[in-house]
């Protein structure tokens, strides 16, 4: 678990988020992020972009393509080994 750092806030009210943290996180100068109360505590995080929704989807699509790729493998191993389903009357 990580030790918390202290930091004294200043007159305007701000705060320097630790170099180790800003570097963990990818957070450069000029950077936006989000800041809002959540259970009693203050959470600071990057927001989330489109292009961070956009990649989300690419991989999970290409997850749901390789899944795909894999059950029509087993499904044709199924019918090589079960043969044709017979008729449903």
């Amino acid at each position: 678990m990580n030790e918390p750092e202290r930091r004294r806030v200043g007159e305007r009210g701000q705060v320097t988020i630790p170099k180790n943290l800003r570097e963990a996180f990818d957070i450069s100068g000029g950077d936006e992020v989000e800041i809002r109360k959540e259970a009693g505590k203050i959470v600071i995080e990057r927001p989330i972009t489109r292009e961070d929704i956009a990649a989300g989807y690419r991989a999970r699509a290409k997850q749901l393509r390789e899944l795909n790729e894999e059950m029509g493998g087993v499904s044709r191993e199924a019918d090589e080994y079960l043969g044709d389903a017979p008729e449903w009357e």
